[in-house]
């Protein structure tokens, strides 16, 4: 039975989430900034259809990037050097999570609705949600969005309109957060797309005793800035990775 939680209700332990589906969690709440940074802090995210009541995940296990285990195809590689493009950090979150949202391969839409969008907007107005924008000729080629919890990055979504944009974008993020310090991103469920850079599954009591730490770190003040990925890695003194 998944519980119904109502506006102040905590969020059940994760040892009560189904393992059918694979991490359902509970239902209800609100997509409130406080209730979204409480969430994610506890390893825990939304996911639900429009018209459905809010549902809240923590899948086991859990698919996850450790910055230092990125994998760069050699292919990839070659493109970075190229100096058609350009990548910038929290310029157009509204475009970015609404290109997420756009419909692919012909389906009829995504589950970012519009209490998402609008739940997310909010969050990046408070400088806990983040995106990641590759520019080619001027246009918004592709990008990504997720959540800052101190020293913990978790992914959400991401986009591309021309080739590579969307992996350009996750390189450049996934170095600058390795410069930052932050010691995982989540990566939620597995894809085999995210697993050729490298992700890969944990337990998910591994996951809460990583994130555990992490969150409690001092976060990077927002809007971020993004550096080629390049440049040599330099952690910030007095960050520990867990």
């Amino acid at each position: 039975m998944v519980p119904v939680l109502g506006p102040r209700d905590p969020f059940p332990t994760l040892h009560r989430a189904l393992r059918r589906p694979n991490g359902l969690l509970a239902m209800g709440r609100n997509l409130s900034v406080g209730t979204l940074i409480e969430a994610y802090a506890q390893g825990i995210f939304p996911w639900f259809s429009e018209g459905d009541p809010i549902l809240w995940w923590s899948p086991d296990p859990r698919m996850v990037l450790f910055p230092q285990e990125l994998h760069v195809a050699k292919s990839l590689a070659r493109r970075l050097k190229k100096d058609d493009f350009r990548v910038t950090a929290d310029t157009a979150f509204g475009d970015v999570i609404r290109a997420c949202a756009a419909p692919r391969n012909g389906e009829p839409g995504t589950w970012i609705n519009r209490r998402m969008i609008t739940a997310y907007e909010r969050l990046h107005t408070a400088g806990v949600a983040h995106s990641i924008e590759t520019w080619m000729d001027g246009q918004l080629a592709g990008g990504l969005y997720g959540v800052a919890i101190g020293r913990a990055f978790f992914g959400e979504s991401m986009f591309a309109l021309r080739s590579d944009a969307s992996k350009i974008a996750l390189v450049y993020l996934v170095r600058q957060l390795e410069r930052w310090g932050f010691g995982v991103i989540d990566c939620q469920m597995k894809t085999e797309h995210l697993a050729a850079f490298g992700a890969r599954e944990i337990r998910r009591r591994d996951f809460i005793e990583r994130i555990r730490g992490l969150v409690a770190q001092p976060p990077v003040p927002a809007p971020w800035l993004v550096e080629s990925p390049s440049r040599p890695v330099e952690r910030p003194a007095g960050i520990t990775l867990r």
